[in-house]
């Protein structure tokens, strides 16, 4: 397939992309829109005029309260919705939690809330989705997927050693293999799926990182400053991505597909511990987006 481009790049704002675009009547939901860059998805789409409902674990206003990592949580969010979807933006998530941590259910933190959370919430909605007649579920992942496939027969970390990197990397990986899997299943009902990665961004997402995590990357000083390189963006920037997927015309008719923080299609890559940039074979293979669905369904989430 021919990759996709788009006249925006990595300094685009959401505004930008949504200028001149009417979202009146569109109905959308955004988890984990409270900060960061699920706010500012959250700003651009309303002011575009779309009716966007924040599902947050601490809502605040309009917001509905949704814990990704509790699956009662998740159908009770499903059971209170009515009518059609146009969209939803797959944004809350955790990364690197420097210990293993489990949901109650047993699964491992940052699957729960990254992909499996959202799965349910995705499949659970299938059918207002549907009834949108043009619905669009945008994944957001992250350039980690590049590091690490999904492993099928630990994905807990049950009897492998706990990596906070590692986990969170195979969690991005299955957020990509979702809108994969999406891709494949409900074409037919009208519904696109895609992922994207919103690059480095100043977020709450950083909280769990230690100093010396962060001084490696550049983003503080021996005094504790917080630094801001120039491989970051901001929120505005990040967010530009989620609406390009979620509600650009631009984009009508694209599924299955990911996108880089440059709002641009990626080419696929052969992951590993040296790539930078793409997206991993491992990430949009269609057997392991299929063999992910049914471990979700299996882990009674459908």
């Amino acid at each position: 397939m021919t990759r996709i481009t788009t006249p925006f790049n990595a300094k685009t704002t959401a505004a930008e992309i949504l200028a001149g675009v009417d979202l009146t009547g569109r109905r959308i939901i955004v988890t984990g829109g409270t900060s960061g860059i699920g706010l500012e998805t959250v700003r651009a789409l309303r002011g575009a005029g779309a009716e966007v409902t924040v599902a947050s674990r601490n809502p605040a206003g309009d917001g509905r309260a949704l814990d990704l990592s509790d699956p009662g949580s998740v159908r009770s969010f499903v059971a209170g919705w009515s009518g059609p979807v146009h969209a939803i933006v797959a944004n809350a998530g955790i990364m690197a939690l420097p210990d293993r941590q489990v949901a109650a259910n047993g699964w491992e933190l940052q699957l729960a809330t990254n992909f499996l959370g959202h799965f349910a919430l995705i499949t659970g909605l299938h059918d207002n989705l549907r009834q949108a007649g043009d619905a669009r579920v945008v994944t957001v992942s992250s350039g980690a997927q590049l590091r690490e496939p999904f492993d099928f027969d630990d994905p807990h970390f049950e009897r492998r050693p706990y990596d906070p990197w590692v986990a969170y990397a195979q969690s991005k990986t299955a957020d990509v293999l979702l809108a994969v899997g999406i891709a494949r299943r409900w074409a037919g009902d009208g519904i696109a799926a895609n992922a994207f990665e919103p690059g480095y961004v100043h977020t709450g997402l950083q909280r769990h990182l230690d100093d010396g995590t962060k001084r490696a990357m550049g983003i503080l000083d021996d005094e504790g400053n917080l630094l801001t390189p120039g491989y970051f963006t901001t929120p505005e920037q990040g967010a530009a991505t989620a609406v390009l997927l979620a509600a650009s015309p631009l984009m009508d008719g694209v599924t299955g597909r990911y996108f880089t923080h440059d709002n641009q299609e990626a080419e696929v890559v052969p992951g590993g511990p040296d790539v930078m940039t793409g997206v991993a074979a491992w990430s949009v293979d269609p057997a392991a987006a299929d063999r992910l669905w049914d471990y979700a369904r299996e882990a009674g989430l459908e």
